[in-house]
């Protein structure tokens, strides 16, 4: 068994055609093609596992791979993996690896799902005191009729300090645009058999009830920034009104974590991150408030066709700023800065648990007493209550692992399901609130068509008691 770290970056097909004449490159140490095909049960038992099993031709050798895709720390993977040459295109299922034991009887339901064909450039690199292994993979993930391009760089340390990684990787951003990888080939393979979602949501985070603070953090703003990262793809690739809300969800669960974990952090350190987030979130607001005023409006509204064409430019904005240089050298400067140890060293190995607890408990209270008698507050009051209840809700699905208890994870459900609920009644007042403002900023009527505001604010008047009335589940 191998341990295995690189960093992953992505770049688009015809970049990836240029990159081997690069001329900061040397000369390649080799080429080669790869064909691979990857098997797994019809029920994708070692998928949901974890582990990934392939058998990859190279001329007339054969090679099987075992893998099990621990977390990735926002763009660095550390996988365990198991490896041995076979004869031929049937797995070799015995002790050596895990799949047997694993899969039990459903091992004899194994079968090829998909195949990667690639070309791989491989170049070793010297950059200052330290030397890389350089891997270009080109080529495509294919199941049945449908094709998927891969186009990839790895990056992996063979000697010298980390920070050359990262040194490397700006310098080849500077002539070749790339972006922190999120995606296995095993992963983009099976996300290949199913329909291409509009957006995808956030995954659950796995966290053990004992988990030491900086484990907790790194997983957490990993798991937010493969959040972005999948949804930044589908919009670069087609502009969908979904996947630009769930980049903002992405973007405000991160700087809700870094809210979270402030006083472990190492602030000095983490400033520059956290007032890019800031600029980020600016910049993708002004669209996302569009989208949601144009959905609001009926098709006759003579105003629609002038938001319409104010929506396209908020679009291309948007679209303009994901593919700056600013925007791609936030990505590489946040997971350097999550991989050499965003938290102060006396913090890193303290139990999570505590922290976690003190933070949700200070958030709710923000909620429940911020929350009383909002039929006299003003809508900067009330947004203010929605903007915290949002930051106790990441929170709350953050933290869940540390929280398991059969008696922690019911009143988990409830609490959630009561705070969703004061979420989105305060979401539907802060939209009437904001939709006049909008509308008058691109010069039209700025009297929308509203439900009734009396009616919304005893609804969510009604929503913030419920939720005062919840049991705190981290107790």
């Amino acid at each position: 068994m191998q341990p295995e770290t690189e960093l992953k970056l992505d770049l688009d097909a015809d970049r990836a055609r240029l990159f081997p004449d690069w001329p900061l490159l040397p000369a390649p140490l080799r080429i080669d093609s790869l064909h691979a095909t990857y098997f797994d049960t019809p029920d994708r038992r070692l998928d949901a596992a974890g582990f990934s099993l392939r058998i990859r031709r190279i001329g007339r050798k054969r090679v099987q791979t075992v893998k099990a895709n621990a977390a990735p720390a926002a763009g660095l993977f550390a996988r365990d993996e198991w490896e041995m040459p076979v004869r031929g295109s049937t797995p070799l299922l015995d002790d050596r690896t895990p799949v047997a034991a694993l899969l039990g009887d459903a091992a004899a339901t194994l079968a090829p799902v998909f195949d990667v064909v690639v070309q791989r450039h491989v170049w070793h690199v010297v950059e200052g005191d330290a030397t890389i292994e350089l891997v270009l993979d080109q080529g495509e993930v294919r199941a049945g009729d449908r094709a998927m391009p891969v186009c990839e760089i790895e990056l992996e340390l063979q000697a010298g300090a980390p920070a050359a990684l990262f040194a490397f990787a700006r310098r080849i951003d500077a002539d070749v645009a790339v972006r922190p990888g999120m995606l296995t080939k095993s992963e983009r393979g099976h996300r290949l058999r199913d329909s291409l979602p509009p957006a995808y949501k956030a995954e659950r985070i796995a966290l053990d009830p004992d988990v030491a603070l900086g484990e907790a953090f790194a997983r957490i703003m990993a798991n937010c920034l493969r959040h972005y990262r999948l949804n930044e793809a589908l919009l670069l690739d087609a502009y969908h009104p979904d996947a630009l809300h769930q980049v903002r969800v992405a973007v405000r669960r991160m700087r809700s974590a870094l809210a979270l974990f402030r006083p472990a952090l190492d602030r000095d350190a983490a400033a520059p991150i956290v007032a890019e987030l800031r600029w980020l979130a600016a910049t993708l607001g002004e669209a996302r408030d569009i989208d949601v005023l144009v959905a609001t409006l009926d098709p006759g509204d003579p105003r629609r066709a002038r938001l319409e064409a104010v929506q396209q430019e908020a679009h291309e904005r948007v679209l303009a700023w994901l593919r700056s240089a600013r925007l791609r050298a936030l990505l590489l400067d946040l997971v350097e800065w999550l991989a050499t140890g965003p938290l102060r060293p006396d913090q890193a190995d303290r139990p999570a648990a505590p922290l976690a607890a003190a933070r949700l408990r200070k958030l709710r209270r923000r909620v429940a007493k911020g929350g009383r008698r909002l039929e006299r507050q003003t809508d900067e009051a009330r947004h203010d209550v929605r903007k915290a209840a949002k930051k106790l809700r990441y929170g709350a699905e953050f933290f869940a692992g540390l929280f398991d208890r059969k008696r922690q994870q019911r009143r988990r459900k409830t609490f959630l399901a009561a705070l969703e609920r004061l979420q989105a009644q305060l979401g539907q007042l802060n939209d009437r609130a904001s939709a006049p403002a909008t509308l008058a900023r691109y010069g039209l009527d700025p009297a929308p068509p509203a439900p009734d505001g009396a009616a919304l604010v005893e609804a969510a008047a009604d929503a913030q008691a419920m939720f005062a009335d919840t049991r705190a589940f981290w107790r």
